[in-house]
């Protein structure tokens, strides 16, 4: 359990996003180690059916704050994962995405604070990254974000930093790298590389591949992700610190449509996009305790795609 006391009881916490891909299995780990857990989700790219029967949902909108702060009340740990995510979103319409991406994430903080929730852990991205000339990539690095979402995920980790300097609310920022695994989303705007590439075989058709195909990718497990969400409620960190949550290791697409198989067809690179990512994961070895157990194929086989 989160909540270590004298009588072991039993913590209260709130995931928002918690019918979403990687929110989903938090939930489920979340309730395994017996936790009660809430959901907010507005359902806009989660699904019911990820939804675990254990935890109680409420589908609200986090922009709209009077509606959800009545639900941190007595909630011991929040778990920020909702978001309006995925790049091309971003640039094609900005406006809604900075509204889901920051409004919301503002929402959720002064809704921690006013209940007084022990610690907020923020679900960030590598991408606030962008472009750099050293790899692998650490938390020091000045970020450069290229497109809209990877910037609002960049100014929630400082909105997180700032709301534990002025208010004393304990926030961490956890900057995810390339998250695979079930659940994760294989068609629309919300589809990822690898759920678009194993649809793709699966159906029969070419895999589609943006620019040279060169780029590189540093694929993190569902499985570790989740594990180092939960040590980050779990540890004694909560400073408004920056965290890598990344595999430490990376692939181009080019590897990675070879090692799913099948033909391969290429198009024009989109604007906005980062052309490499690799994490440093030292910082998290060192304030969490926790290290990658997954690589891209072990991953895959956990699914039993190879």
């Amino acid at each position: 359990m989160i909540l270590k006391n004298i009588v072991k009881e039993m913590a209260k916490v709130l995931v928002s996003g918690g019918a979403g891909f990687i929110g989903s299995h938090l939930v489920d780990a979340l309730i395994e180690k017996g936790e009660e857990v809430l959901v907010i989700d507005n359902l806009s790219g989660g699904r019911k059916e990820n939804l675990n029967q254990k935890a109680r949902f409420y589908q609200l909108d986090l922009r709209n704050l009077n509606e959800i702060s009545p639900l941190f009340k007595g909630v011991d740990f929040v778990f920020h994962l909702a978001a309006r995510p995925r790049i091309p979103l971003s640039i094609q319409d900005p406006i809604l995405s900075h509204e889901n991406n920051l409004n919301a994430t503002l929402n959720v903080l002064v809704a921690s604070r006013d209940n007084k929730v022990k610690k907020v852990i923020y679900s960030s991205s590598s991408s606030v990254y962008g472009n750099q000339k050293i790899l692998p990539l650490r938390e020091d690095m000045r970020p450069n974000p290229l497109n809209p979402y990877a910037l609002q995920k960049y100014v929630g980790e400082l909105y997180s930093k700032i709301f534990f300097e002025i208010y004393g609310l304990k926030t961490i920022s956890l900057r995810y790298f390339n998250v695979f695994g079930p659940r994760a989303p294989e068609i629309g705007a919300y589809a990822t590389v690898i759920g678009i590439f194993l649809k793709k075989k699966r159906d029969g058709e070419a895999l589609t591949i943006t620019g040279d195909g060169e780029q590189k990718r540093d694929f993190s497990y569902i499985k570790d992700v989740v594990r180092a969400t939960i040590l980050a409620a779990e540890k004694e960190v909560g400073g408004g610190e920056v965290i890598n949550v990344g595999a430490g290791h990376n692939y181009s697409i080019n590897q990675l449509a070879e090692i799913i198989g099948g033909p391969k067809t290429y198009i024009p690179p989109r604007p906005g996009e980062i052309r490499e990512t690799l994490a440093d994961v030292s910082k998290a070895k060192k304030l969490l305790g926790w290290q990658p157990e997954y690589n891209l194929e072990k991953g895959l086989k956990d699914m039993g795609i190879i």
